[in-house]
């Protein structure tokens, strides 16, 4: 039976990033699509906008009413490794039988009816993934996307193509939870980075490199492997590979780097073609490195360096990656997803080389439990590059608490004179009386819902000033 066969698809947590990609990708096909979520966050209430059908409390006895009129080979039922075992919803339907498969499983069944562009990394692939899709889309090349992150410049997660040409690409987001990504076999594959991440999952470093080593050998023999030099250090490849980095004399890097106008403006060493002159607007040397990347990409299937630099031009980026919500002579507001300590390192780091003269502020929310006890000393030290930081609970997601884990060991370990722990709900309240410049927040839990009244409040503050 193939993905499209089934009549109703159930997904238990829809609001996921990568779940909500798919369920527009099963309603885009006229299939009937619930789902289930903790939290109606924004992207929920987007789905609801389109016709999905989700619920926020555990209830059998709705989930039966939905399947009612449904035989079980017409039902798939999608979910997230993140919904909890016990989750009612979940044990209902694992015990009487229905055809259930993780998220991974159905991305890896939708890509194999097309050539697959698989972008992995513990940082920067939704950005790289985007940039790859902007590059295909401007020069017209007949793709699909399932993006790990909303395109500004397409307001959406999910970008579609002609599934009837058989030369069609889909680019996907390589997800390394829960060993997702080998779930694929790309006919491009790019590694962006793999710092110790997951260890919730992996257990060890070592054994998450082992895995990105096996997801690297997926790659078809006719395709084409792109890593990071540092990656390409750290993996044990047997196969061939393009190597790229911002300016370590790589096959593909960056040259005569500069800033002209808030714009970083570069040229990019090829073996193809030296694509020159490039401007991007986005914020970072990472964000360099990860144009170069998806040039990388674009070239390997013929797109022309006039293109590609048309296209890097116009990238508009990713909500919720360095993202302004309010840009005035007096008063910055940048929201960003960072959530281990290299991500919140390099956007920190943007911050600072943008706006040296200014207090830059950080709230920060810590995402699960384990991997603030994983790199504590790194979020620390990461933290510590701000002028001063606010610092949220916890987020636990799918985790339950673990003794001796807590913002407060974390704020204790950081050097910093002006560090606060301040509960989420009383954040407004505090930045009401605090003198702010640039404020940053920072985080992957629910610190998204604190986006709108900062941005309220900060602009009441302008409107004082």
């Amino acid at each position: 039976m193939t993905i499209l066969n089934y009549k109703l698809y159930y997904f238990l947590g829809v609001g996921g990033i990568g779940m909500s990609a798919l369920a527009r990708y099963f309603k885009h096909y006229g299939k009937t699509v619930y789902g289930y979520d903790k939290t109606r966050s924004a992207l929920c209430m987007e789905l609801e906008k389109e016709g999905i059908v989700i619920h926020y409390e555990e209830n059998e006895t709705l989930v039966k009413e939905l399947f009612a009129g449904y035989s079980k080979e017409e039902i798939l039922i999608v979910y997230t490794p993140a919904v909890p075992k016990d989750h009612q919803e979940f044990v209902f339907i694992q015990s009487n039988k229905y055809t259930l498969q993780k998220r991974s499983q159905v991305l890896g069944e939708i890509t194999r009816q097309f050539r697959t562009i698989a972008i992995a990394g513990t940082h920067g692939k939704t950005t790289t993934t985007t940039l790859v899709t902007h590059i295909l889309k401007t020069a017209g090349v007949n793709c699909f996307a399932f993006l790990g992150g909303i395109s500004q410049n397409y307001k959406t997660n999910l970008l579609l193509g002609d599934a009837s040409d058989p030369n069609a690409f889909v680019v996907v987001e390589a997800d390394e939870y829960d060993r997702s990504f080998l779930t694929l076999t790309p006919y491009i594959t790019v590694i962006t980075s793999v710092d110790a991440d997951h260890l919730d999952i992996y257990g060890t470093a070592e054994d998450m490199l082992d895995t990105y080593t096996q997801f690297a050998g997926q790659v078809k023999d006719d395709g084409f492997l792109i890593v990071k030099k540092t990656v390409d250090n750290d993996l044990t490849l047997n196969r061939k590979r393009l190597i790229y980095s911002l300016n370590l004399g790589t096959e593909y890097c960056a040259a005569n780097i500069h800033i002209r106008e808030g714009e970083f403006r570069y040229d990019i060493i090829s073996p193809v073609e030296a694509v020159n002159r490039v401007a991007i607007g986005l914020p970072g040397l990472h964000n360099v490195e990860n144009s170069i990347a998806a040039a990388a990409v674009a070239q390997q299937l013929g797109i022309k360096g006039d293109v590609i630099n048309t296209a890097l031009r116009s990238f508009k980026g990713v909500k919720r990656r360095f993202d302004y919500h309010l840009k005035t002579p007096s008063l910055i507001y940048i929201d960003d997803y960072a959530h281990h300590p290299e991500e919140l390192k390099a956007a920190i780091g943007s911050a600072k080389q943008l706006y040296p003269d200014k207090k830059v502020t950080g709230i920060f929310q810590p995402h699960l439990f384990s991997r603030t006890r994983d790199f504590a000393d790194g979020f620390a030290e990461s933290l510590d590059l701000l002028d001063e930081c606010i610092l949220l609970e916890i987020y636990p997601a799918r985790e339950k608490p673990i003794e001796g884990i807590n913002s407060q060991m974390l704020l204790d370990k950081m050097k910093l004179k002006n560090k606060y722990l301040v509960p989420k709900e009383q954040v407004i309240d505090f930045l009401r009386t605090h003198p702010v410049e640039v404020v940053m927040t920072l985080g992957a839990g629910d610190i998204d819902g604190l986006i709108e009244p900062i941005e309220t409040l900060l602009r009441e503050k302008t409107e004082l000033k």
